[in-house]
């Protein structure tokens, strides 16, 4: 997996976290364990450097290192049985060949005590784990997973220290997952010769996304001296130019314990993990000095800039205005953790929220769409940056940008920054330390990851109050502290980049001739023997994926391990004038949640396609007695976040009866209840549409970000699309978010005169801002939940309309899935494709044996046929939704190859060419998704958003326990066959000359 530079700040980072065990237990079990530990004292092979509890976030870190190897083992010990382990390693290629991506997917294919084909995708159903994957940065690879399951734990760390200590390497997994030279048909000699592989297939698909060109760029050019000057992940371009030895090589380098950080977390004892991982992997080794170190880059004497291209986006609101211009500063060394966490704290109050500097300056002059794509505080490079600019502009605005940027940073420096929006961010933090999620152990592992990278301290990284004292001490010995350091690190600093991207037309055009060029230079130079030989190899590969294995060397749970009852949750409802509201007291450790559905089923047809535009505006405008900016910084003062989103929810029995509505969400500290329903009581009331160009910059966004979403969520819009042809409310769905909306939204954003736009979404306010048709839900803990409840029922007492039914369906009895094909001919270098059928609620018994089906499609024959043989990045089949049986592919260098792949998905299933123990696997897959961990803040959601009670729950549960074999490939008979004239199909992709001539398809130009 390509890790994509993403901003990061430690407190954003961890800012939701959920103990699966009550918070009040922290200074019991696993934490009091781990305070026993002290400095000096030895573990397993393994010395004990520092031991530090950390109260704010309910846990005690051990630091420890290895004696023999001087491998660095972090342990955090928490109340949490979603316990977590990864291993990361110090990866710093000097090339833009994409070794260490193309070695991290390659050490996956097969280990010494595991040498079957991609024990990594097969232990994907053998366990219940909560997460698994793989993922490459600028200057590390790192190989996560959690799980609940202590015997699952065990099990995964064994096959993951097998994989990345002892893997085989074999030169036909490097061509699979890498790249290769073959026939177009390996089968047939005659067919050309070309690139596959998967990772080739992948940075081709991340690089159609000009947003991802522009942010890689900006570090290569921004940190030119050492690492970061390549490209990490691989440039297409240069991927052929890897070998097989280089790759070995690279392994040798990089991956040894002495180069090598391991994490745990949770609540299992951290002595079994010490004495495993000492036992499966460090024991055999010996300490080596890797000469991984990542130099600081050398400071620049004055500023730069560059210029370079992209492709032309034929979604953009205004073809005239495509130039993207960002400011990029080099900072400091991110093992400063208090340096850097007063950095991350100016970028929020520069960029983030609408009173921040940049945000007036910038994104409110509508000179462009958006802030650039590289945005903010970036702690993923041993040096850290910040880069602020627009995206969408038009080629005169780039000086005008550049200009704006300089005077926003003499104006802060001269003015700094409002008490009111540094108490503000203080209080985000607060919050972020008591929010809670379900994966709060991997979310820590990526928080302390890029620091504990270049030997910072780990435990240092999570000392957040110890960080927020200082700042506060900061200010109150100096007024001028945050100004200073804005004068030092930008208006002071000459290492500066200003990098600007324009379209070309030709862009792909000459990105593909360079590629052909390089093919038919690499062919050429084949001599008739190396010829026979591409094409053997090409043949052996295919044996290879074809063949039949033995997995019995690899460990696995059984459906036995699985819990047969369902941990409950209890709930209660009270009216508030005839409103529902549900109660769920829950652990919530001092924070209540809010939501509220407001069904739209009586919005006229016309009406509906701006539902998703006012979600997007209604908490961002003015409202009552606050403009957008006062309600924005009361809402970060009081809140963790106001949010409005589309709620389309099947009904649990019937595919033709459904609701559809907006859901209104919310979460803050206890204390500030009531400040929160105040914010809520004004926007529900009073909404103010009336501020046009406030209205222009959020329209601009949100087409912005749909068009850029498409690049990497293709598989998304395809499987939408071909979903509103078969279930009634998937085409609310896919007219609300899906390609229609897209579209929708591109034409208003090309608007000049947005009267009509703001007259509709002001009668979707006066339908939606109403208790007609509403219910609410309340979380919090026990002794919160009576003033949560009173001040939900103040609110709900202020709303205008008359309740009428908190729960109307929309009914469409007579709807009728019908077969169509769509083409979305894209600028893209791959496709995404999607091939959809109807099934069945999920009540009904066989809605759990095609849950199963789909997963042991995925696993014994999708999986095979479109990554490993097809050479996309992803692919499978999916029923998960209620109603709807999807194929997919991602990044996917075929079209009509792998729409035939899915066709034979049938003829496989029926056959019956598979085990009960295949089946059992494809249950325990499932219940990774049935059993995932839920926070505080989401126990009873279900029954709220979808009408689904414990008992239905239980019920699907015994269902997915007790399938056979013969029970799957009924439904495969039952389902699929027959639906083969009501599937629908769609895909986005590049221009096809065969789906041109076929009259069966519709092709929709961008």
């Amino acid at each position: 997996m390509y890790w994509q530079r993403y901003i990061h700040r430690l407190w954003k980072s961890i800012k939701s976290r959920r103990p699966a065990k009550l918070l009040h237990r922290s200074c019991s079990g696993a934490v009091t364990r781990a305070e026993a530990f002290r400095p000096g004292e030895g573990l397993h092979g393994y010395t004990v450097q520092k031991v530090v509890p950390v109260p704010e976030l309910h846990l005690t870190a051990v630091h420890l290192e290895h004696d023999l190897t001087g491998a660095q083992h972090f342990h955090v010990a928490r109340e949490d049985s979603n316990n977590a382990f990864s291993v990361q390693f110090r990866t710093t290629p000097m090339d833009s060949t994409g070794v260490p991506h193309i070695l991290e997917h390659t050490v996956l294919c097969g280990s010494e005590k595991y040498p079957v084909r991609d024990p990594f995708f097969k232990m994907l159903n053998r366990s219940l784990a909560t997460f698994m994957n793989a993922m490459t940065a600028s200057d590390w690879t790192m190989y996560p997973f959690s799980t609940q399951n202590p015997r699952d734990f065990e099990n995964l760390l064994a096959v993951y220290l097998d994989a990345v200590f002892h893997p085989k390497l074999q030169n036909l997994d490097f061509c699979q997952e890498g790249w290769r030279l073959e026939h177009e048909n390996p089968m047939d000699e005659s067919t050309p010769i070309i690139f596959k592989g998967v990772v080739f297939n992948e940075m081709k698909g991340v690089f159609s996304n000009s947003q991802h060109w522009f942010a890689q760029n900006v570090q290569n050019k921004l940190l030119p001296s050492h690492t970061y000057s390549v490209v990490y992940g691989g440039d297409p371009q240069c991927i052929p130019d890897l070998t097989w030895e280089q790759l070995k090589a690279f392994h040798a380098s990089h991956y040894h314990p002495s180069n090598a950080r391991f994490f745990t977390y949770g609540d299992f004892p951290l002595q079994r993990h010490l004495e495993a991982v000492n036992r499966l992997a460090l024991g055999t080794f010996e300490k080596i000095f890797p000469n991984t170190e990542v130099p600081s880059e050398a400071r620049w004497t004055q500023q730069r800039e560059s210029h370079i291209t992209c492709r032309s986006d034929p979604m953009a609101a205004d073809q005239a205005k495509q130039t993207t211009v960002a400011v990029s500063y080099l900072l400091g060394d991110i093992t400063d953790t208090f340096e850097s966490f007063t950095l991350s704290l100016i970028s929020n109050l520069l960029v983030d929220g609408e009173t921040a500097p940049f945000y007036t300056t910038l994104r409110e002059a509508n000179i462009g769409s958006d802030y650039s794509p590289v945005v903010g505080y970036d702690g993923s490079t041993k040096n850290a940056s910040f880069s602020v600019g627009l995206q969408d502009v038009g080629q005169g605005d780039v000086e005008k940008v550049k200009k704006i940027i300089s005077s926003t940073i003499d104006s802060v420096i001269e003015t700094g920054f409002d008490a009111e929006r540094i108490e503000a961010l203080l209080h985000r933090i607060e919050l972020s330390l008591k929010h809670q999620s379900s994966n709060f152990g991997l979310k820590l592992t990526m928080a302390i990851s890029h620091c504990w990278n270049h030997d910072g301290d780990p435990c240092e990284a999570l000392t957040v109050n110890k960080h927020v004292n200082r700042f506060k001490k900061c200010l109150e010995d100096n007024p001028q502290f945050l100004q200073d350091k804005v004068r030092q690190y930008f208006k002071n600093n000459p290492h500066q980049l200003t990098l600007t991207m324009s379209p070309d037309e030709e862009f792909e055009e000459n990105r593909a001739q360079q590629e052909q060029k390089k093919l038919e230079a690499m062919v050429s130079q084949l001599t008739e023997e190396q010829k026979t030989e591409v094409h053997c190899r090409g043949l052996k590969l295919v044996d290879q994926q074809m063949s039949e294995e033995d997995l019995s060397c690899l460990p696995t749970l059984r459906v036995g391990d699985i819990e047969p009852q369902l941990k409950r949750t209890i709930t209660d409802t009270s009216y508030a004038g005839g409103v529902p509201i549900q109660h769920c007291i829950q652990p919530t450790n001092g924070v209540a949640y809010f939501r509220a559905v407001s069904n739209m089923s009586a919005l006229s047809a016309e009406l509906k396609p701006y539902v998703n535009l006012f979600c997007n505006i209604v908490t961002k405008m003015g409202a009552g007695i606050f403009d957008f900016k006062e309600l924005s910084l009361k809402t970060d003062l009081k809140t963790g976040g106001l949010s409005a989103g589309l709620h389309i929810a099947e009904h649990h029995s019937d595919l033709n009866t459904y609701e559809q509505g907006v859901l209104f969400s919310s979460f803050c500290l206890d204390k500030n209840v009531p400040a929160m329903f105040e914010l809520w009581t004004e926007i529900f009331n009073r909404l103010d549409l009336s501020d046009a160009n406030r209205l222009t910059t959020l329209v601009k966004m949100v087409a912005a970000d749909m068009a850029s979403s498409l690049a990497d969520r293709g598989h998304s819009y395809a499987m939408a699309h071909a979903s509103s042809h078969v279930l009634p409310s998937a085409t609310v769905v896919e007219q609300m978010s899906g390609m229609s909306q897209v579209s929708l939204m591109k034409k208003v954003a090309e608007m000049s005169d947005m009267t009509a736009v703001v007259k509709n979404l002001k009668l979707i306010g006066d339908h939606l801002l109403s208790k007609q048709h509403m219910r609410c839900a309340i979380n919090a803990s026990p002794d919160a939940m009576t003033t949560v409840a009173r001040n939900t029922e103040d609110f709900i007492a202020t709303l205008p309309g008359n309740v009428k039914t908190s729960m109307l369906l929309s009914q469409e009895p007579n709807f009728e899935p019908k077969q169509n094909r769509v083409h979305f001919e894209l600028p893209f270098t791959v496709n995404y494709v999607a091939k959809c059928f109807p099934t069945v609620p999920y009540s009904h018994q066989d809605f759990a044996r095609l849950r199963v089906l789909a997963r042991l499609m995925t696993a014994k024959y999708l999986h095979r046929e479109i990554r490993e043989k097809g050479g996309a990045y992803g692919g499978g089949a999916s029923a998960g939704s209620p109603g709807i049986f999807n194929f997919y592919s991602y990044r996917d260098p075929g079209s009509l190859s792998t729409l035939s792949v899915f066709n034979e998905a049938f003829p496989w299933a029926v056959s019956g060419n598979f085990t009960q123990e295949a089946v059992e696997e494809s249950i325990l897959s499932v219940f990774q998704q049935v059993d995932r961990p839920l926070p505080p803040s989401d126990k009873g959601l279900a029954l709220f958003l979808n009408g689904i009670t414990d008992d239905m729950k239980q019920e699907h549960r015994e269902q997915l326990r007790g399938i056979t074999k013969e029970q799957v490939t009924d439904v495969a008979m039952r389902y699929l066959k027959p639906a083969e004239e009501s599937s629908a199909v769609a895909f986005l992709g590049p221009k096809n000359p065969t789906i041109e001539k076929d009259s069966l398809w519709k092709i929709k130009k961008a």
